[in-house]
């Protein structure tokens, strides 16, 4: 599986961290949380936001499988 391909909804990271999805989004943008990136698009006024699963997990100290939701 590609590594890019797996990725932690901005959704699932807010519920995770307890912020809003504008306060992730715009952490990451900024780069107050290293957990994820902001990729921005060719025009510059829209980002794509990728969420590493592995770094989300470091951050708040649970497990990947804890951060994907699939722990049982």
């Amino acid at each position: 599986m590609n590594i890019l391909s797996e990725r932690v909804s901005v959704k699932r990271a807010a519920e995770l961290t307890g912020l809003s999805q504008l306060t992730v989004r715009e952490g990451i943008k900024q780069g107050v949380f290293d957990f994820g990136k902001a990729v921005p698009s060719k025009s510059g006024t829209r980002h794509t936001i990728h969420i590493s699963p592995a770094k989300l997990a470091e951050y708040l100290g649970l497990t990947v499988d804890e951060v994907k939701g699939e722990c049982n």
